[in-house]
């Protein structure tokens, strides 16, 4: 009982923050322009306010720190020197990914600035030990990387990983609710296999887009915007790599692309459509899967829902993993 209180004060802060926060948000959108205004790639049919990932954000840090604080001197969140490093660097990268996402939000920043101020951040995250030092690979075990194949897959794994998520923001309450299926399925992997400190970083995310889907969910009042996709892709990516990929068993690679297996999937066949296509490889179209699910007919209620049980499903497998293989 005493180890699940911290879970559930920083899960019941981040919902409530979040859901105080967004409307707060929105009105900052609206005084500053951050709006996104209906084109023929988009599916809503008036002007919505951005930022709404501000909210979730701001909720998030709020409940972590605030649980920490509180709780720094309970066993289970006793934060050796490198844990400390890990989550100084995640939340540097968090405000810095936020800013980031707002500043796009705002003026729409050219894809390849992006890109290099994302691979920035996740050198930032390197920096503070948030790395791929080594893999389990199943039939050799435990393999220690060089540093060079260290920086390359962190990097790649961030990047991906943040770009997969906030692609998938195309429907209303779509990520908020994907996000928090993601954070429920990688809380049970750090609760089954640790560290308590992921866990616990998992309510806050899981809270702060539950609180945030209130205001998402069609009709939407707000969108998250790339601040907070940006933002909620850069903490699944990175705390999947002190997380999910520290378990040593030998599926650990696959847990967490299975978890996260529909934006992995989606980003993809985008990146296979446009370069067969001779496009762009970030030059946006209407072929993502919550696309064809609306093109068949599907509400967007409907097709949301309708992710929200693959996500589940290919989650589950994934959690499996941990269990079928050693």
């Amino acid at each position: 009982m005493m180890e699940s209180l911290p879970l559930i004060i920083t899960f019941c802060v981040a919902l409530a923050g979040s859901a105080i926060l967004t409307p707060v948000a929105e009105k900052i959108a609206v005084k500053f322009g951050a709006i996104d205004n209906p084109n023929e790639r988009k599916i809503h049919d008036k002007p919505i306010p951005l930022w709404g990932g501000l909210g979730i954000a701001v909720a998030f840090f709020i409940a972590v720190l605030l649980s920490i604080i509180i709780f720094r001197n309970y066993k289970v969140l006793a934060l050796d020197e490198r844990t400390i490093r890990n989550l100084t660097g995640i939340f540097i990268g968090g405000v810095l990914i936020v800013i980031l996402g707002m500043v796009d939000d705002k003026i729409n920043v050219p894809a390849k600035i992006k890109l290099v101020a994302q691979i920035l951040i996740a050198v930032i995250l390197i920096k503070f030990d948030v790395a791929i030092t080594f893999l389990t690979i199943p039939g050799i075990g435990l393999v220690y990387l060089p540093i060079w194949l260290t920086w390359f897959l962190t990097i790649f794994w961030i990047v991906g990983l943040t770009n997969a998520i906030n692609l998938l923001d195309g429907l209303d309450g779509l990520l908020a609710g994907v996000s928090t299926i993601f954070a429920l399925l990688f809380f049970i992997v750090a609760i089954l296999k640790g560290p308590f400190f992921v866990a616990l970083l998992m309510m806050g995310l899981a809270g702060s887009s539950l609180g945030f889907l209130r205001y998402n969910f069609n009709p939407a009042r707000i969108f998250m915007g790339d601040t907070g996709s940006l933002f909620l892709g850069l903490m699944f990516s990175s705390l999947s790599i002190i997380g999910a990929l520290k378990v040593t068993t030998a599926m650990a690679l696959f847990i967490p692309i299975l978890i996260m297996g529909l934006p992995v999937i989606d980003t993809s066949f985008a990146i296979i459509r446009r370069f067969v296509g001779k496009r762009p490889i970030f030059s946006p179209d209407k072929e993502h899967i919550h696309h064809k699910l609306i093109a068949k007919g599907l509400t967007q209620r409907q097709a949301v829902f309708y992710i929200y049980l693959i996500c589940g499903t290919l989650g589950a497998i994934g959690l499996s993993l941990i269990f079928i293989v050693r």
